[in-house]
């Protein structure tokens, strides 16, 4: 029974073994063997046999059936059972992704991925009504709706980034944004300044698939990325700039399927996704109003005050009006108009029922933006549905691939 079970018994286990007088072996089947050794297994192996006790409840015949039938057994000394070595591995697995990965999810914000679903709805509103005049494959519309989710994420955990390393000591005060891992000292401002790094060579590169003209805008969005965090410093609405920088993509898509940008159908477009930004991340700011008076942040939030809902009310209905104008001038059908009529309703009624005063309603409100941004995508997509077959079938073959090549990895 012993030589059966200590073949089953790892070398290192086996090794640790040696070490200690006072030995059990114990399986699942409440087998138990209790030896006394000394140094050597192997010069007292007629002592351990002649000392050994073997107790069991079962008979002789079950305990045959234990032999055969028995799992790995542990080594039990002291009364403590020795790890097994997938359970080690596991544990320096958790241990690894706690202390080494998952202070680079959060300042990246990853972990929430709301602001990503946000700032990405904009961009697939702009490549969808980019795709209408049907003179790009299909492939090179699905093509960029995948570049711009990447880059939508690289994008959003860049900006969060830099926003934690210009808010480092500001963080520090307010209760929701205390334990960030560049003020709990996770990560130090060098790894998170290599980390941002990391984040834009890699949107640098996804950029670079696109075409020149959407090479130079992208670029041209750089400048409110990094100065944004400054916003809340100097000015009372800094929900704007946020809004000027969340939606660049509502420039970017159509100009990565278009090679151009239409003015008629990408300046209402803009203004009407950053008019929502300012809805909803006012809706966020509330969070925070205490904390941000308090140690002098600014937000409109607290500008706008005891009329919010008023104020977001009007703002609703200006982000509404332009994504109208949208509609018109790309020609898009009725399905278009019932999708913005329902996100519009949605919307007044989360101000109507908005408790400002509520930080966990004010983040649940925030978070449920994201239908907002699905229904007017399916409402471009079925407002513009027979549009787009009627001009793939004229072009047909004539496709101008120019439009979307790589400005330079074509």
């Amino acid at each position: 029974m012993f030589n059966t079970t200590l073949k089953q018994c790892k070398p290192l286990q086996i090794k640790t073994l040696l070490q200690y007088r006072n030995v059990t072996f114990a399986s699942k089947h409440k087998l138990v063997v209790t030896a006394q050794f000394h140094s050597c297994l192997c010069r007292h192996r007629q002592d351990f046999f002649k000392n050994a006790r073997t107790h069991s409840t079962q008979s002789d015949q079950h305990r045959q059936k234990v032999v055969i039938e028995t799992t790995e057994p542990k080594i039990v000394i002291d009364n403590k059972v020795l790890p097994d070595e997938k359970l080690i591995d596991e544990k320096t697995l958790q241990e690894f992704w706690k202390r080494k990965v998952l202070p680079y999810v959060q300042l990246a914000r990853w972990d929430r991925p709301i602001g990503v679903y946000l700032l990405y709805w904009p961009c697939t509103w702009s490549i969808a009504l980019g795709s209408l005049p049907g003179n790009v494959p299909l492939g090179a519309s699905l093509q960029a709706a995948g570049l711009f989710l990447a880059g939508a994420g690289l994008m959003r955990g860049a900006g969060c980034t830099i926003n934690d390393l210009w808010d480092k000591d500001v963080d520090r005060q307010v209760e929701r944004t205390k334990n960030r891992p560049l003020v709990s000292g996770a990560i130090t401002d060098k790894q998170a300044i290599a980390f941002l790094g990391v984040q834009l060579s890699l949107a640098l590169g996804i950029l670079l698939q696109l075409n020149c003209y959407s090479v130079l805008l992208g670029a041209g969005s750089m400048l409110f990325v990094i100065t944004y965090p400054l916003a809340k410093r100097y000015t009372n609405y800094p929900q704007i700039f946020l809004g000027a920088t969340f939606n660049w993509g509502a420039l970017l898509g159509y100009s990565a399927v278009q090679g151009t940008i239409d003015p008629a159908v990408c300046g209402p477009l803009y203004l009407g996704a950053l008019a929502w930004t300012v809805v909803y991340d006012t809706i966020y700011a509330h969070q925070d109003k205490e904390d941000d008076a308090r140690i002098g942040m600014k937000s409109t939030a607290l500008t706008f005050g005891a009329h919010t809902k008023p104020l977001l009310s009007g703002t609703l209905a200006a982000s509404a009006a332009c994504l109208a104008g949208v509609g018109h001038a790309a020609a898009l059908g009725w399905p278009y108009y019932a999708a913005l009529a329902a996100a519009g309703a949605r919307a007044g009624h989360q101000i109507y029922s908005l408790d400002v005063n509520n930080p966990d309603d004010c983040a649940k409100k925030f978070k449920s933006n994201s239908l907002f941004g699905l229904i007017i995508l399916l409402g471009i997509l079925g407002g513009g549905y027979s549009q787009y077959i009627e001009n793939r079938q004229k072009n047909r073959g004539k496709e101008d691939l120019n439009l979307t090549k790589s400005c330079v990895f074509s």
